[in-house]
């Protein structure tokens, strides 16, 4: 896989393997391989039919101490089964982080709404939202994403700003400057996933079977987890999500717009030139998020002709 980031740990299953032979030898007899995954912050291996390791490919931070502590006491209240780690490695000399061992979720990770095939997953991907953002659980770590949308501006803005050419900036701009400026959640912080994408979401028979990678879970305004309504579900769609959601006012349905904008932009920036998955996602989110109000301006790639070619590489010479 093309590396994502400039201090990103090299991780194989020649290192896995030896994970597993020193910390948890019970395992290390299974068959490991290696996962495709769209995910570029974590490096994940399949172990023997039940297993999932997962190691960081960089520093993961407070993130799996979170999980550690804090999936095992939310899974209880959710119906829908969660990746509850089952083993937390430690940091050695051959690898510098924690990883972990999670149970192995059957799914796939839904694509694009073409024909009203998420009718019935909107529902669920609500009525898990529900179940979340309804646990009593105090004391918990703020999310990275659980903010006010307000303190996303200057990220935001310096996207718009790299993207020069590639998007309607006027018409962005404004849009962000609306979105942003939503009243910010003044109800209690509760409990959310933080990264409610389409990646992290894992469906059987276009019914929901599981939900992945809680890396930016904690507490705070639940309106960074309606990103999933732009960036899986067509408008038809979306609005059964949105009038199966439990106590989440317009005002918080707009801010989710609003982060649903900021990440896409943030990703197209940074992806276009490294990952081909992730800049049709942000592409995707971004014409969704406009409600076709503009047109997303992204210039064709033009295919060169053999002639072109020739001349290329002969005044290159």
């Amino acid at each position: 896989m093309k590396k994502m980031y400039a201090k990103e740990f090299e991780i194989d299953e020649r290192l896995v393997y030896m994970l597993l032979e020193n910390q948890c030898p019970h395992w290390a007899d299974l068959p490991l391989k290696s996962v495709i995954s769209n995910g570029t912050e974590n490096a994940l291996f399949r172990l023997g039919s039940e297993y999932v390791v997962r190691l960081p490919r960089t520093d993961p931070g407070e993130s799996i101490h979170n999980e550690c502590e804090w999936l095992p006491k939310i899974s209880p209240f959710l119906k829908i089964p969660i990746s509850v780690p089952l083993f937390k490695g430690k940091p050695d000399w051959s690898y510098p982080w924690p990883w972990t061992v999670s149970k192995w979720h059957l799914g796939y990770n839904p694509n694009f709404e073409r024909k009203r095939e998420h009718d019935l997953l909107a529902k669920d991907l609500a009525r898990f939202l529900n179940a979340l953002h309804g646990i009593k659980l105090a004391n918990g770590p703020l999310s990275k994403r659980g903010i006010p949308l307000k303190e996303r501006d200057m990220p935001t803005r310096a996207a718009i700003n790299e993207l020069q050419g590639e998007i309607d900036i006027t018409s962005i701009t404004a849009l962000w400057e609306q979105l942003s400026n939503v009243p910010s959640w003044s109800k209690d912080p509760v409990w959310v996933h933080g990264d409610f994408l389409p990646d992290n979401i894992l469906a059987q028979s276009f019914r929901l079977s599981a939900v992945i990678d809680f890396s930016m879970m904690g507490m705070g305004d639940p309106a960074c987890d309606l990103i999933i309504a732009w960036s899986l579900l067509s408008p038809h769609s979306r609005k059964i999500f949105k009038d199966n959601l439990e106590n989440i006012d317009e005002d918080t349905w707009e801010r989710g717009r609003g982060w649903a904008l900021s990440i896409a932009l943030i990703m197209l920036s940074y992806y276009r030139n490294r990952s081909y998955s992730l800049t049709f996602l942000a592409k995707r989110m971004i014409a969704h998020v406009l409600d076709n109000v503009v047109e997303l301006y992204i210039p064709p790639k033009r295919k060169k002709s053999k002639l072109f070619l020739f001349f290329e590489r002969l005044f290159k010479k």
